[in-house]
């Protein structure tokens, strides 16, 4: 219950750093690599000060490296195709379609011994149905489908090695801090070749920084709540979560279509993550 709970408090602060993000890149007011930095430079910074004070330890075992090397590859193909499928879908599509990491996580999830029960199972059934409601409704965006479909499908992937890395090798701040500067470089040396772009200009705007800020607060949070449930249930509760928000903020920000029905969908994601808060 508690991984739960952290997922519902870094959701707030997710949502509102993807809203101004989304907003300013359609605007020409950021580069799509501004958007991918402020994500992850206070994420990367908040961790680092957590170790700093000792509230965390950094622990980093070579042995992990086959496992982290692979994970660390996948993250930017994953930062990069999310980043353009958050730009062109349309808010509720993106999250909505990125449900599907759920199912297939629940799989690895046993591959990896974790016990479900059946209650937990259920849960993650409603979600998908709330999915397959929308795909036969025709509710969803077109723009934007196979990439937010390929960054629910490569999450599965990056999940699952950081979920087996803080669980065998490496310290949370450690996996994640390391993970994020690798992030954080590609973006900064892509954004400069490519753009001639200084991406550390953006933090000297308000604007910008509270995005930054919402974004880094939220990776935080999201780190940290995978030691508490496995990895299937605690994207259950960011992916439904995000949904809602998804929902409010497409219709306040961006007129998104078809509210009701995704409203209904989202019942139904609610429903499934009752059902995955019992593990007997």
């Amino acid at each position: 219950m508690f991984g739960i709970i952290l997922i519902a408090a870094a959701g707030v602060f997710e949502e509102t750093g993807t809203v101004i993000g989304k907003y300013q890149v359609a605007h020409k007011k950021e580069s799509l690599y501004a958007m991918g930095f402020l994500s992850s430079i206070w994420a990367a910074a908040l961790l680092l000060l957590f170790s700093w004070f000792g509230e965390a330890p950094f622990i980093f075992s070579f042995e992990s490296l086959p496992f982290f090397v692979s994970r660390v590859v996948l993250e930017v193909l994953l930062l990069f195709v999310s980043l353009n499928a958050l730009l062109d879908a349309d808010r509720s599509t993106f999250s909505f379609l990125r449900v599907l990491t759920i199912p297939l996580l629940l799989s690895v999830d046993i591959a990896l011994g974790y016990s479900l029960s059946l209650p937990q199972i259920a849960g993650i059934s409603f979600i998908v149905m709330a999915l397959l409601f929308l795909f036969f409704n025709h509710s969803l965006g077109r723009k934007g489908k196979l990439l937010s479909l390929l960054s629910a499908i490569l999450a599965v992937a990056t999940i699952s090695l950081y979920k087996y890395d803080i669980t065998h090798y490496n310290s949370v701040v450690a996996e994640q801090s390391l993970t994020y500067m690798v992030l954080l470089v590609v973006l900064v040396g892509t954004a400069w070749w490519k753009r001639g772009e200084n991406l550390f200009s953006y933090l000297t705007k308000p604007l910008f920084l509270l995005q930054s800020l919402a974004s880094g607060i939220a990776g935080l949070i999201v780190s940290f709540a995978f030691l508490f449930a496995p990895a299937s249930i605690i994207m259950a509760a960011r992916r439904s979560i995000e949904v809602l928000a998804s929902i409010v903020s497409g219709r306040a920000y961006f007129h998104e279509k078809h509210p009701i029905v995704k409203l209904v969908c989202f019942l139904l994601v609610c429903s499934g993550l009752l059902f995955l808060t019992i593990t007997g």
